[in-house]
């Protein structure tokens, strides 16, 4: 979807040969593709790309931000207690993305905040937010830490979801500009717009676009 988008805009097609969409799948690849500037285009959390100083070395230009969020512990039968006593060799399901902030980050520097580690918490690495649902669903653990989406109202209650933190920042659009290519920046925050708006999720329907386009 997103590649014949990008292609079939005019202006795009013009200043690229090709359009090849990358999915990463771990933090390796995102890193990768940021600290050596091998994208034009990228979906990231702006820590990546401040951590590389990507903006200053590659031009990365903020396109567009997805909004930022709330980590939750959730849990399929009761409400979450932010307590040692309660934590206490229960299995938490955690991504094995180092970066990501409701996933792994937020709930780590909790579980070490209240006087815990892995070696009294059975945590257990998950490779992404949809597989941490999965698992808690099959009883295979006892929380997971993630975000809250609309969607999770189908098979989770909002009340055994315990706030961790708000205001996780949200993901972002980053486009490449070595130059001041207005023409390019704004075809590209058209189409990303474009794709924005057809995603199946609530979350990537909301939109915000950075200045600079009438």
């Amino acid at each position: 979807m997103a590649s014949e988008r990008l292609c079939d805009d005019k202006i795009i097609k013009r200043q690229y040969g090709e359009v090849k969409v990358t999915i990463g799948q771990s933090d390796y690849d995102t890193f990768r593709y940021i600290n050596h500037g091998v994208v034009n285009l990228a979906l990231v959390k702006s820590n990546v790309v401040d951590a590389f100083g990507a903006d200053q070395i590659y031009g990365l230009t903020k396109l567009a931000s997805h909004p930022d969020y709330s980590a939750f512990f959730i849990a399929l039968r009761e409400r979450p207690l932010l307590s040692k006593e309660y934590l206490l060799g229960k299995s938490i399901g955690l991504l094995d993305y180092p970066s990501s902030r409701s996933g792994h980050i937020v709930p780590k520097t909790v579980i070490q905040n209240i006087g815990l580690s892995d070696s009294n918490v059975n945590i257990v690495y998950y490779s992404s937010h949809q597989e941490l649902r999965r698992a808690l669903l099959a009883g295979e653990i006892d929380i997971i830490s993630s975000y809250w989406a609309e969607e999770d109202s189908e098979n989770f209650s909002k009340n055994y979801a315990t706030p961790l933190q708000e205001d996780v920042s949200g993901m972002q659009w980053y486009l490449k500009m070595l130059t001041q290519n207005t023409d390019l920046f704004c075809a590209m925050q058209t189409v990303v717009n474009e794709i924005a708006m057809s995603h199946p999720r609530p979350y990537y329907k909301t939109i915000t676009l950075e200045e600079g386009c009438n």
